[in-house]
């Protein structure tokens, strides 16, 4: 099964900024790895919730699409409410 996400870069970040984001239903994320400078961005939170639901999209490669450019990555972290079923944090590693 292949996963394509949208993905926006973000320049604005800390609490704030984060918590901004997840109140428009977006969800702060980074990307690092593969000898590259880590990479902060923003994913849709409804479309990362119900993908989370699958086992494959922890075992597979995930593609974000971060201004026109693929990426291709892992999941390596979920950060969850713990009360609430929203996503707080995501990270990602590149493949």
């Amino acid at each position: 099964m292949s996963f394509v996400f949208q993905a926006e870069v973000r320049s604005d970040l800390g609490k704030g900024a984060s918590r901004r984001l997840r109140h428009a239903d977006q969800v702060p994320a980074i990307i690092y790895g593969a000898g590259k400078e880590a990479q902060s961005i923003t994913v849709d939170h409804k479309k990362f919730i119900i993908a989370q639901e699958k086992p494959e999209f922890y075992e597979s490669v995930l593609t974000l699409v971060i201004n026109g450019e693929e990426v291709n990555v892992k999941v390596k972290a979920i950060q969850r409410h713990p009360v609430k079923p929203k996503l707080v944090h995501l990270d990602f590693v590149r493949v």
